[in-house]
């Protein structure tokens, strides 16, 4: 039982540890210090949310109408391109992290919710993968597996997100921040692509 509790917390950190562009949304509003205890639970509610449906076999859904993911892949490329470019004009007219201006938290949160929710890949990640992962479990140990995958999400987004925390104050400077937001517009653009052209 704890054998498949484990497996499925590696297989979880596994695929959500990659490098996105959720996780740099976490990572640059943990440096803020700015709401970062709504980003974590929304990353951790989504990721919940998606293993367990992926469990409950709604990865077959997904598989049976890729039109949805194709909805989806367009939505996040153009999202990810929007993003890209605030991350540009942030990079262009840089301010130091107490310098910047604060965001309300129904925006971070609507902007977590959509690096979340209108990426096809998660999709693909949580619900089909992990759900069939999980599924090749049994019946008995499923549940098992997918607690573990949700256990890796929410020690993943804690780490990230408090983690960070501790370095805004090495990443204090107007410089630095314009490295960071150039780094996180191009990330943005090359996922963007990979989304259109995938």
């Amino acid at each position: 039982m704890w054998a498949a509790g484990i497996t499925g917390m590696l297989t979880g950190l596994a695929l959500i540890v990659a490098i996105g562009a959720q996780n740099a949304f976490v990572l640059r509003q943990g440096i803020r210090r700015e709401h970062i205890g709504p980003v974590v639970a929304v990353c951790m509610a989504g990721d919940a949310l998606l293993i367990v449906a992926g469990t409950a076999g709604i990865g077959a859904l997904v598989t049976r109408f890729p039109g949805v993911l194709e909805v989806l892949r367009w939505a996040g490329a153009a999202y990810l391109l929007w993003f890209a470019v605030r991350s540009f004009m942030a990079a262009a007219r840089p301010a130091a992290l107490a310098e910047q201006a604060p965001r309300s938290r129904s925006s971070v949160i609507a902007t977590t919710a959509a690096l979340t929710f209108l990426n096809p890949h998660v999709y693909l990640d949580t619900v089909v993968l992990l759900g069939s992962l999980a599924n090749q479990q049994g019946p008995d140990l499923r549940w098992t597996f997918a607690g573990g995958a949700v256990a890796g999400s929410v020690l993943w987004f804690s780490v990230l997100g408090y983690g960070a925390r501790a370095l805004a104050g090495v990443l204090a400077s107007p410089r630095t921040w314009r490295w960071i937001d150039a780094a996180i517009g191009v990330l943005m653009v090359v996922l963007a692509v990979r989304l259109i052209l995938h």
